[in-house]
């Protein structure tokens, strides 16, 4: 998971017109374009993974507390901090409150009295010896606790009054204060106890307040303070919350990969002790088991707190619940997500080794063994049959990682031989790290590789055939990581479209997974994400309703069977130019396009002004100085300013660029259509670290092509790029740097597959434009029955679900006159899952 990203529907849909987004301007129903499906029912294709489509929980956008984790109360044991966040404090969400005129005397403590070494934090409150009441009110997330009435909820809290007894009353209210159950109470005394009860709601609301207040003198201590739903998924103690598991189980997952992504691999590797008690810590299991009280907090990469209340216990009962295979991911102490730092401390990296085996033990060991005697004690004596196991995550520094991952690899096999260690191949679909990963991954034979990427709906369009010429003796594919930067309906086509090339390839395919896969409207950071919440609903996406109905449509084994493409889909690669910055200030001069036959298009050395440029972006500070174009500002984002016509094709820019200071170096512009739609080379990106050409579609990149190239500073490069028609070669410095040759899209794709216990044939057509695809079907020497099951996604591409309305979802019906050839009419901007059975 990288840098977050947000999408106006505007931008979203600009980005392909007349195939995406042409619904406006649609053609009349009748029009249609002539496709032809070729199926050969005699031939064998690949057989699918039963895992081929999962899930990947990571606690990002509030997806676990606030979320999937049914607790209620927000900061229940006083442990937030501005370690997790700038604007936290250990009373966040929580206030005081009293019945009588004083002011309440509470502070949260870490001091000796604590509950345990590993929960720190406490609330000590001194209680009124006048009748009145003291104590703090929970706000729980977002508009507050949402409360139904008729549903119970427990509560349970540690508590402590030394001394003397204190009663204590808790109140299930709205934020006016009006009454949602009768009053619990409770009588603490004497050191820390556990002290539980039920509220039954006799009202309503989605702005409830959890209030905990004692009287009697004397000091109440408080800790873990805590409200869950009754009603929680399979019933679970500790559990989660229903209509959002309920929303997952319905994706009908394979696997189940947890807890990251970026949790895994950023922050400190040391473990959560003293002296320092790191709150910038990696994922590790061995905190987030064991009773709730007892288990570390950390520090959520994300930008919040980390309870581990959904710790490794729970996720692998998630997965046992939904019948799904469970996929940890184990840091390879290399950072990641933008850290890109190598822990180099041999007995650390010995006792994460170590760790992992108590994991595998943890998950398969008997319960008579010593971890998977915690599991059992934890409630689940039969093992959770765990067969694979991850090691790292998009790990930017493959040379480093992969001498760690294999001591992993080494260690667990000698151990568990039946195991199945996943690797990686960095956070891109292409580029110098993604090359040199893949090189060790195949020379070092590691069983499944791990690919993430996030591009825009034209990639994915374009880039069907990624697979194919995958080597069918390496490794195989595990994408864990993909989506296509929005929730509108063209991006689930282009999605939809992509999956059909997945299928095709289910021989190195074994396993995919959407992500991210979870995100609370109130507080989401990144964007897209397949299920959203707030706290009383939950909605899935467009990109949900294509996973599910591809999850479980999937069928057993590949049909093999061709199409037919869309004319005139492609064309040559066309725009103006472009010079920008990134952090860094930069000068720019003697600037010169050229048409393919010599003439000259633009030529400007700046000693007359920049007055054939326009400032598109608004960022940054251009100015001419002693005749060069210079970005004067070391930082701002994307400080674009073009020149030109965007209808050029065919040309040549050359350009002088020179680095003055910054963080990065040079962004130069060609096939520029817009402040969203170009191509550029950046040179020097990422913190200078690599340089790569990338592909903005309606303000969404995809990395192209790349290689380690830096940038010096206040050293002048001479920069030249060849366009002709859909091919590219650049230069620096008069040396070819490379080239590419841009993929076409093709808005109609198509993949079959066979569902083996009914005998179905289950025809999946993408059609992603705005005209419908009249189609000839041929299913070869197939006797069928005359009528199919048809499911139908369809929309406006701009369309987007949301908690009130939800126009994207699917239709099913029947369709008759289906016959061994046959002829059927797919709709524009939609995905079809046409179920056909033999003849009986």
């Amino acid at each position: 998971m990288r840098a977050n990203r947000r999408k106006s529907a505007r931008a979203t849909c600009a980005l392909l017109t007349g195939l995406l987004c042409a619904v406006s301007a649609a053609a009349p129903a009748s029009a249609a374009t002539d496709y032809s499906i070729d199926i050969d029912p005699s031939a064998t294709g690949p057989r699918i993974s039963d895992q081929m489509y999962g899930i990947f929980m990571e606690d990002i956008n509030h997806a676990a507390d606030g979320g999937l984790y049914a607790e209620l109360v927000q900061n229940r044991s006083f442990e937030y901090s501005t370690a997790d966040n700038e604007n936290y404090t250990s009373m966040t969400a929580w206030e005081e409150i009293s019945t009588g005129n004083a002011n309440v005397q509470a502070e949260v403590v870490n001091d000796d009295g604590r509950l345990n070494e590993r929960n720190r934090n406490y609330l000590r409150v001194v209680l009124p010896a006048d009748g009145g009441e003291y104590g703090v009110a929970n706000s729980g997330y977002s508009t507050g606790i949402t409360v139904t009435e008729g549903e119970e909820y427990d509560f349970s809290v540690w508590a402590k009054s030394p001394g003397r007894a204190a009663p204590v009353t808790v109140r299930l209210h709205d934020a006016e204060g009006e009454p949602l159950t009768e009053p619990l109470a409770l009588d603490v005394q004497g050191d820390w106890a556990r002290y539980t009860g039920t509220l039954t709601a006799t009202g309503s609301s989605t702005t409830g307040r959890l209030s905990v207040t004692g009287s009697g003198g004397g000091v109440l201590g408080l800790d873990m303070v805590s409200l869950f739903p009754r009603e929680t998924f399979k019933g679970r103690e500790n559990g989660l919350r229903t209509d959002i598991a309920e929303k997952i189980a319905a994706l009908d997952p394979g696997f189940v990969r947890f807890p990251g992504g970026c949790l895994v691999n950023t922050g400190s590797h040391e473990a959560y002790e003293a002296p320092d008690w790191p709150r910038e810590r990696s994922f590790q299991w061995k905190d987030t088991i064991g009773p709730v009280e007892e288990r570390a907090t950390n520090h959520n990469f994300w930008g919040y707190n980390q309870s581990y209340g959904l710790g490794y216990y729970e996720y692998f009962q998630f997965a046992d619940d939904l019948g799904a295979m469970p996929l940890p991911v184990v840091p390879a102490l290399v950072t990641g997500c933008g850290e890109n730092r190598v822990t180099d401390d041999p007995e650390l990296l010995r006792r994460h080794i170590q760790d992992t085996l108590d994991l595998i033990e943890f998950a398969n060991g008997p319960a008579d063994s010593e971890w998977g005697g915690v599991r059992a004690e934890m409630g689940h004596p039969e093992p959770f049959g765990l067969t694979h196991v991850q090691v790292g995550n998009e790990e930017n520094l493959p040379e480093e990682f992969f001498e760690r991952f294999l001591r992993f690899r080494d260690a667990i096999e000698a151990e568990y031989p039946d195991i199945t260690v996943v690797g990686n191949s960095g956070p891109a679909s292409g580029g110098s790290v993604f090359e040199r990963a893949w090189e060790l991954n195949r020379e070092h034979g590691v069983a499944m590789v791990d690919e993430h990427y996030y591009n825009s709906p034209a990639w994915f369009l374009a880039n069907n055939e990624r697979y194919d010429s995958y080597d069918r003796e390496g490794p195989d594919v595990y994408l864990g990581e993909f989506a296509s930067q929005g929730n509108q309906f063209s991006n689930a086509l282009a999605e939809a479209a992509y999956m059909t090339g997945l299928e095709r390839n289910a021989d190195v395919v074994k396993m995919v997974s959407y992500a991210p896969l979870l995100a609370a409207e109130w507080d989401a950071q990144w964007t897209p994400d397949m299920i959203w919440f707030d706290n009383s609903t939950s909605w899935g996406s467009a990109n949900y309703e294509v996973q599910r109905l591809f999850s479980t449509n999937t069928g057993d084994r590949v049909v093999p069977s061709t199409a037919s493409g869309t004319p005139g889909v492609g064309g040559p690669i066309t725009g103006a130019v472009g010079l920008s910055t990134w952090n860094t200030s930069a000068e720019y001069d003697d600037v010169r396009v050229t048409s393919a036959d010599g003439e000259a298009l633009l030529t400007d050395d700046f000693s007359s002004g920049a007055d054939q440029w326009t400032h598109v972006t608004g960022a940054g500070n251009w100015t001419v100085e002693n005749g060069a174009y210079v970005q004067t500002e070391a930082s701002g984002e994307n400080t674009m300013v073009t020149a030109g016509d965007p209808g050029w094709t065919d040309y040549d820019l050359e350009v002088t660029a020179t680095k003055r200071e910054g963080a990065e170096g040079f962004l130069v512009g060609f096939g520029v259509q817009g402040t969203g739609d170009y191509y550029w080379w950046n040179l020097g990106g990422w913190n200078n670290t690599q340089s790569a050409v990338e592909r903005a579609s309606g303000g969404a990149k995809s990395l192209i092509v790349s290689d380690g190239t830096t940038v010096e500073a206040g050293r002048a490069y001479d920069i030249r790029v060849e366009v002709r028609d859909r091919d590219v070669t650049l230069y620096l410095d008069g040396e070819e740097w490379g080239g590419f040759t841009a993929p076409e899209p093709e808005p109609f794709r198509q993949v079959v597959t066979r569902d083996e216990q009914t005998g179905e044939f289950i025809v999946k057509v993408v059609n992603a434009q705005g005209e419908a695809a009249r189609t000839s079907i041929d299913l070869g020497s197939a006797q069928v029955e005359p009528t199919a099951e048809l499911t139908v996604l369809q929309a406006d591409p701009a369309a987007e679900n949301t908690s009130t309305d939800r126009p994207v979802s699917p239709e099913t019906s029947t369709v008759d006159g289906v016959d061994s050839t046959f002829t059927h009419t797919f709709p524009a901007h939609s995905v079809t899952f046409m179920r056909i059975t033999p003849e009986r």
